[in-house]
């Protein structure tokens, strides 16, 4: 499946990534952390919780500029191939990293409820009702980060230092994403959320799940797809081409990756008081 090329929002998104991570570091220098990122995610993943994917200023600025729009771009997709959601109020990002996916979610629910987008001091805004962005992570540098996201795109958001597995949920109206998060969780913190969810999921909350298409993430993910479809919700796996901007092409190229294609898989479930689900939060 192909998908459109990206909106305004993101494109001005990516320039100021650019100016904001290439200030004081060479593309050379990215380049090596995203190698040594790239490792981490594929071959280390258990040092994820530990912290290893932001333990430099290479790292964390390799995250930025490449995963962090991978992110965006996966997620934005998967919602609007879906037409997710778009009553929603709220998005609250679990793990939000960069605050990339809840920022897509945001802007196509922007986008859906035909809000004007207009230039103000060189910064993007829509007229009119937009859904407000709550952005959660336990690093201090996500947070940091995701707040800026917010305001780069334009977005009404906030970001604060918690644990996904513990932060209060909203009910009613709100689209609740955690893009490539729960397979980072401990597994007690993990086992934690899932009851969350669904209990938010029966309040009126929309939920997305969204993780790499590789199975050795964890068996966890069959325990958690049959939650979400016995709330009525649904399983997908997804495969689309992307015209990825020309930095991060570069980035792509330069690490020895390829994401020409870009992949994931995803759960969601539409406000499951239609279809009430039987887990209960310990």
């Amino acid at each position: 499946m192909e998908t459109t090329l990206p909106d305004h929002a993101f494109d001005d998104w990516m320039q100021a990534l650019e100016e904001r991570h290439l200030a004081d570091l060479r593309v050379q220098e990215v380049t090596r952390a995203l190698r040594a990122l790239s490792s981490v995610y594929v071959e280390r993943r258990g040092a994820l919780q530990r912290g290893a994917a932001l333990d430099s200023a290479g790292k964390r600025a390799a995250f930025a500029l490449f995963y962090g729009p991978l992110h965006y771009l996966v997620t934005r997709h998967i919602v609007e191939a879906m037409g997710m959601a778009n009553d929603c109020t709220r998005v609250v990002d679990l793990g939000c990293g960069t605050g990339a996916a809840g920022a897509a979610w945001a802007v196509a629910l922007n986008k859906s409820g035909g809000g004007k987008r207009e230039a103000e001091g060189g910064a993007h805004r829509t007229s009119g009702a937009q859904p407000r962005v709550l952005g959660i992570d336990r690093h201090p540098w996500a947070v940091a980060e995701a707040r800026w996201t917010y305001r780069a795109m334009g977005l009404d958001g906030a970001a604060r230092r918690d644990e996904a597995a513990r932060v209060r949920l909203p009910g009613a109206h709100a689209a609740i994403v955690a893009a490539f998060t729960v397979n980072e969780l401990a597994d007690a913190d993990r086992d934690r959320l899932l009851p969350r969810l669904m209990r938010a999921a029966n309040e009126g909350s929309h939920i997305l799940i969204v993780e790499p298409i590789a199975r050795s993430i964890g068996a966890w993910w069959d325990t958690w797809a049959a939650a979400i479809r016995g709330a009525g919700g649904r399983e997908d796996t997804w495969r689309f081409e992307a015209e990825l901007p020309e930095r991060l092409r570069m980035f792509d190229r330069a690490a020895g990756l390829d994401h020409r294609v870009l992949t994931a898989r995803s759960l969601f479930v539409r406000d499951a008081r239609v279809h009430p689900a039987s887990n209960d939060e310990p």
